[in-house]
């Protein structure tokens, strides 16, 4: 690990008092062998740093570890949601970046056999010795590893869970895909999966098929969003009734609406979340945020409902790595 440079950074600011949350943002580099490859970890000032659960988030195709945790903007729109978070429910939180692919965009080695602008190189094996130093240089709890993904990210997420399943206690995808065309094996064990995807996305499309816009060619193509929860679903042994909430609407001018499906009747056992947003775009939810003009032709509309990263954690927070089939012994 090369340390390279320390931010830090107060994530919410009262007027004329001292910050509600502060974090410590520090920006490092694992040795692996395509080459060195960065990541940006975000720790909570002031709080316990014994056996904290570590939360990694991928960004989206073209996007950047900065991006996730809020030092620099996408497309005019800048948030630090994930940094507030890891402030105030104490979550180590680390965001590494990936390699640029044939398109010149950072990216992630996914599942899909038929997205030729991926980069190639070992994904799995990165996100393998980031929990690997998250657990032996943070102290960081082994039972609590979450990996969190955005748009290509979240397809990354998708086979992490699939490859990394054992190390892992859930995963979340938002506006994600599951390849149509798949180049990794099928899950082995059941892990629980959130998902948040826009019926209105037109980037990854709700019904499935081709990926991507006049901006992102080469993607390759994907399932529908309703199939890629039942995959899930039928790995994790669930029944098809979910417990179904209807967020309440809290903006006149927001046209888009947030439904809650969980499947799995115990919180701290395996289940599966899929957070749809009707009417929503290619976008995080946020009771606060607020689209730039362009973003939002390109993406689509925002729900704000609902915090995609508070939604997402409360998912999350109470599950541990499924312990081990234990072997009849006779």
């Amino acid at each position: 690990m090369i340390l390279r440079r320390v931010w830090s950074c107060c994530v919410a600011v009262a007027a004329l008092a001292p910050p509600a949350w502060a974090v410590t943002i520090t920006d490092h580099t694992l040795v692996r062998p395509e080459g060195p490859r960065h990541y940006i970890a975000v720790e909570a000032e002031g709080m316990p740093k014994s056996k904290r659960p570590v939360l990694i988030v991928l960004h989206g195709h073209g996007a950047s570890a900065a991006v996730m945790v809020g030092l620099t903007s996408l497309a005019g729109y800048k948030t630090d949601a994930w940094s507030t978070l890891a402030a105030h429910e104490n979550v180590l939180l680390l965001a590494p970046d990936g390699m640029a692919g044939s398109d010149g965009k950072k990216g992630w080695n996914d599942c899909r056999h038929d997205a030729p602008t991926n980069p190639t190189v070992d994904d799995v094996g990165f996100i393998a010795s980031l929990i690997d130093t998250a657990i032996a240089q943070y102290d960081a709890d082994p039972e609590r590893v979450y990996v969190f993904g955005v748009s290509h990210g979240g397809a990354m997420a998708y086979r992490a869970g699939i490859e990394l399943g054992s190390r892992l206690a859930a995963i979340g995808v938002q506006s994600g895909p599951v390849a149509a065309q798949n180049a990794c094996r099928a899950p082995s064990a059941p892990l629980s999966v959130f998902i948040e995807h826009g019926t209105a996305d037109e980037i990854v499309p709700y019904a499935g098929g081709k990926t991507g816009s006049w901006f992102l060619r080469g993607r390759g193509t994907t399932l529908g969003v309703e199939q890629s929860v039942a995959f899930w679903r039928k790995v994790d042994g669930l029944s098809a009734t979910p417990v179904t909430y209807r967020f309440p609407h809290l903006r006149p001018d927001d046209p888009t609406s947030a439904t809650r499906y969980v499947w799995g009747n115990d919180p701290k056992g395996i289940q599966v979340e899929f957070l749809r947003i009707d009417g929503g775009g290619h976008v995080e939810a946020s009771r606060n945020g607020t689209l730039p003009w362009v973003l939002r032709k390109l993406a689509g509309e925002m729900n704000h409902d609902l915090d995609t990263a508070d939604e997402a954690w409360s998912f999350f927070k109470t599950r541990r790595k499924a312990a081990p089939a234990v072997q009849d012994a006779h």
